[in-house]
C-alpha cells in the first residue's frame, strides 16, 4: 500500500510542478471587470525580462545574445503587459507602465489606465499604457484620470516622457502625445485578441 500512496504523490507533484500559467493569454479584464496587468519588470529594475509565450516563463531579455540592461535610470515603475492584446510586429501585449511600489515579475494587477504615451520608435508607433493600481492602498500615485494626474504631478509627465525617450540608446524614439484614459480604454480594445 505505502509504494502506491508514493507513487500517487509523486505523480502529483510532477504535475503540479509542470502546471505553467499562461500570462499572455489571460483575460484583459478580471471578474470584477478591471483591466490587468502582467508585470514582466519590477520597478526599480534595470534587467529587462520579457514573457516567453513558448516556455510561459519570464526570461532576460537579450539583445544579440546579450542581457538587456537599461544603461539609464531603472525602470520608473512596474513595466509589462495587458494579457491577451497584441500588438507590434512580433505580437506582444499591450505595454503599460503600472506607477506602484515594486512587485515581482508574474505578478497580475488590477489597475486603472490613466492615460497612454504615444511614442515614435524607429518609425513606428508605440503606445504605452500609464496605470495605478485598482485599490487605493496600493497607489503611491492619487489619481486616476490623466487630468488629475497632469494636475498633482506636472513634473512626473516629464520624467516619464523623458525615461521612455532615453533609456534605449540604439532606438530612434520620438515623443508623439499624451492621451487621456478615454483614449487609452479605446487602445486597450482596439488590441484586444477576438
Amino acid at each position: 500500500m505505502k509504494p502506491i500512496l508514493y507513487t500517487l504523490l509523486l505523480c502529483s507533484a510532477i504535475l503540479l510542478t509542470s502546471c505553467k500559467t499562461d500570462y499572455a493569454n489571460l483575460p484583459t479584464y478580471s471578474g470584477s471587470r478591471q483591466l490587468q496587468a502582467v508585470i514582466e519588470v519590477p520597478a526599480g529594475n534595470n534587467l529587462q525580462l520579457k514573457y516567453d509565450r513558448k516556455a510561459q516563463e519570464f526570461v532576460k531579455a537579450k539583445n544579440a545574445g546579450k542581457d538587456r540592461v537599461t544603461e539609464f535610470l531603472p525602470y520608473p515603475g512596474n513595466y509589462g503587459f495587458i494579457p491577451s492584446t497584441e500588438v507590434g510586429k512580433e505580437g506582444d501585449g499591450l505595454p503599460i507602465l503600472v506607477m506602484a511600489e515594486r512587485v515581482e515579475p508574474g505578478t497580475v494587477m488590477e489597475v486603472v489606465p490613466l492615460g497612454i504615451l504615444q511614442l515614435e520608435t524607429d518609425g513606428e508607433l508605440q503606445p504605452i499604457v500609464i496605470a495605478v493600481p485598482a485599490r487605493p492602498s496600493e497607489r503611491t500615485v492619487d489619481a486616476t484620470t490623466l487630468t488629475a494626474f497632469a494636475t498633482k504631478y506636472p513634473a512626473a509627465q516629464t520624467i516619464l516622457k523623458e525615461w521612455f525617450v532615453n533609456q534605449n540608446k540604439t532606438a530612434k524614439t520620438k515623443f508623439v502625445a499624451w492621451r487621456d484614459e478615454h483614449f487609452a480604454d479605446k487602445e486597450i480594445q482596439r488590441w484586444m485578441k477576438l
